[in-house]
């Protein structure tokens, strides 16, 4: 039975502020709280991954290049290497487009686990949207929620608590909490 077990990261609002359509590097703003965190759990033999909706893509609002600029410069301002992340998953389809990439939508998780031998009980897919932990339930893994992007309304907390996606202020504390302390 495999052991490989890893976490799958939003960018938008859980390593970065959240920018609406964020084309422009000089924009791009770090949750710098996080990054010792990400850090110790790559140490411990986790995958990292980072997969993205970026829809800005498809609309017009901007190109590819501006979304690996964005990436660039926030692995600089965190301090990490070009392979800090081991694949990520940038998702150009619109909201309306369905089975493709775009978060809910499980399948980067689903070839990246049968690419790493990933055991999905053993994974995590953390954002600060409802479509992130989602995206980990539909490809049998477990969801948490960030308090670093998007405001999470009562109605979110309810969904979250019956779904039982626990809801962390930021990377830090989920890792601090789910990952460090179960080591």
């Amino acid at each position: 039975m495999t052991e490989n077990r890893a976490i799958f990261l939003d960018r938008d609002g859980t390593l970065i502020r959240d920018a609406h359509y964020l084309k422009d590097p000089a924009k791009v703003e770090i949750i710098p709280e996080i990054s010792r965190a990400l850090e110790k759990v790559r140490q411990l033999g986790y995958f990292l991954f980072m997969h993205t909706n970026q829809s800005g893509i498809t609309r017009g609002y901007y190109g590819w290049s501006d979304v690996f600029a964005c990436n660039k410069k926030m692995l600089q301002d965190f301090g990490w290497s070009e392979d800090f992340f081991t694949e990520v998953c940038i998702a150009p389809e619109s909201p309306e487009e369905k089975g493709r990439y775009r978060k809910p939508s499980p399948k980067f998780e689903n070839e990246m686990t049968k690419k790493f031998d990933l055991d999905p009980a053993k994974c995590w897919v953390v954002g600060d949207k409802w479509i992130d932990p989602q995206t980990g339930m539909n490809a049998g893994m477990r969801g948490a929620l960030v308090r670093t992007g998007k405001p999470i309304d009562e109605d979110l907390l309810s969904k979250a608590q019956i779904r039982g996606v626990p809801v962390y202020e930021d990377l830090n504390e989920f890792a601090e909490k789910e990952i460090l302390l179960s080591e």
